[in-house]
């Protein structure tokens, strides 16, 4: 299997469960944290929302440079879940584009995420978009699952069962 197809079939599958997170998503309670030192709530499902898009920009882009990557990347909460699913959408559908138009030889290639000078990390394009985006996004996901459960929301199966799910 080519790389960009696996890339492509691994992204409808957390697409899915990205959608069932954010349908569950609290609305008015954007700025809610469970520590002083955890993300918001608004920014961490935003977060989720627009990090399916992160695939597009590592295929387009050699580097992205935190510090020049200017306002179009930078993560800002959103208030309702119609925007937030829109966000996904709109992530997904330059991803997917992305994927379509990419090579495999370019995929092979390195990318490296940057802040000024210091290179945060680098590698083979594959290696970051499967462990720089989509880990990192079941990541955020699992995360914003247990906000959700924190603030009284029913919690979907992800991976497996939930307890909310569990008939």
């Amino acid at each position: 299997m080519e790389l960009k197809q696996f890339f492509l079939e691994q992204l409808d599958r957390e697409a899915v469960s990205c959608r069932k997170v954010l349908e569950r998503v609290p609305e008015g309670h954007n700025s809610w944290k469970p520590h002083e030192r955890s993300m918001e709530l608004g920014y961490l499902a935003s977060l989720v929302a627009t990090m399916p898009g992160w695939v597009a920009m590592m295929i387009e882009n050699d580097e992205t440079d935190l510090n020049g990557a200017g306002e179009s990347f930078r993560t800002k909460s959103v208030p309702s879940r119609a925007q937030l699913l829109a966000l996904l959408d709109e992530g997904l559908a330059k991803s997917r584009a992305a994927l379509a138009a990419t090579t495999e030889d370019h995929l092979l290639k390195t990318w490296r995420l940057k802040m000024g000078d210091q290179v945060l990390t680098e590698g083979p394009r594959y290696v970051q978009i499967a462990d720089g985006a989509l880990s990192h996004l079941a990541h955020h996901r699992g995360q914003l699952s247990v906000y959700l459960r924190l603030n009284e929301a029913k919690v979907p199966a992800i991976y497996g069962p939930s307890a909310d799910e569990w008939h």
